[in-house]
């Protein structure tokens, strides 16, 4: 019986023969296992692909108890985490100097960065994480990087604007393609079993004070996709000050704040959750067994009026006031 494979499943096979680490050749092996056709066609490429994926995970624990660290490995902290890809030179790591107190090394010559750098930057009331990463070409990739943005909640591709845009869009995309990072036809944004697999995009061009003319354009047109197009120059501050707020909204999430009954609302540390969220997921994120006591909750907010019951079904709106009441 033929295995009639997917086109999907021939980019994570060309994606597994091009990964430079073991982790990374699991997560293209596993990507194969999801996408490929479930008959008897598939069986005996299934066993197969299952042994190769035991061998690796085999080695990739024996390395783990060897104590060898993993540098692309960055644990998640604050709201969301959102890694930067781009060319060398293309001002990733200035963005990151002028956002956040992290120590990037900025100069004028390429590779300057040679690992992942990350900090934290600040949007009104939230703390977001934002990664520097050593520059991509269409020849080189450092092994083990495509793990952090196989990680990472948002990329943003950074392109300069005073440069071979076309060169860069192409080495970008290609990169994210080839590794099933991009969200399209064939590469949704969530697996059957509700994996994440493609990425949110948009992207932040650079040096806009010394661009080319009609730079910006040119890069709209390229893409061909709809992403959110940011222009900033670090020499300037033109534009920096509107990144905060586009990365909180690429991270489609929103701020809500506890009040306990009787008490004022916390409204320093606000909880951060997916947009679409609900009093019941609101009650969950605080404590899960105590959830299955959640009668009903007053919300002080959008779309209704001050300390009006709500079911725990409602959905909830950024800056919601919630005061949740148990049984």
């Amino acid at each position: 019986m033929p295995a009639n494979l997917t086109p999907e499943y021939f980019k994570a096979e060309q994606w597994f023969r091009t990964a430079g680490t073991n982790e990374e050749k699991i997560l293209a092996l596993e990507r194969m296992l999801a996408v490929m056709p479930k008959h008897k066609g598939t069986d005996g490429l299934k066993a197969d692909l299952r042994r190769k994926l035991s061998k690796f995970k085999e080695a990739a624990t024996q390395k783990k108890h060897g104590k060898q660290t993993d540098i692309f490995h960055i644990p998640r902290s604050g709201a969301g985490q959102i890694t930067l890809l781009g060319l060398p030179n293309c001002g990733k790591s200035s963005i990151v100097a002028a956002l956040t107190n992290a120590k990037v090394n900025v100069a004028d010559f390429p590779f300057a960065t040679t690992g992942p750098v990350p900090g934290m930057v600040i949007s009104e009331d939230v703390q977001i994480q934002l990664i520097d990463m050593p520059p991509i070409t269409a020849d080189y990739v450092a092994p083990g990087q495509v793990g952090t943005y196989r990680n990472c909640d948002v990329i943003a591709i950074v392109i300069d604007l005073s440069g071979d845009v076309r060169k860069q869009i192409q080495v970008c995309h290609d990169f994210l393609e080839s590794r099933s990072l991009l969200i399209d036809e064939q590469t949704p944004a969530f697996d059957n079993q509700g994996n994440a697999i493609g990425k949110r995009l948009f992207c932040i061009c650079t040096k806009s004070d010394i661009g080319q003319p009609g730079a910006i354009e040119m890069v709209k047109r390229l893409c061909q996709r709809p992403f959110e197009f940011v222009e900033v120059s670090a020499k300037t501050g033109e534009g920096i000050e509107k990144l905060p707020g586009v990365f909180f909204k690429q991270l489609g999430i929103i701020r809500i704040y506890a009040k306990p009954p009787g008490k004022p609302a916390d409204m320093n540390e606000p909880f951060t959750m997916p947009a679409g969220s609900t009093v019941m997921d609101m009650a969950m994120a605080i404590h899960r067994q105590l959830s299955e006591k959640l009668k009903f909750a007053r919300v002080w907010g959008t779309g209704v009026y001050a300390g009006q019951n709500v079911q725990r079904t409602h959905v909830l709106n950024d800056k919601d006031i919630v005061e949740l009441h148990f049984s």
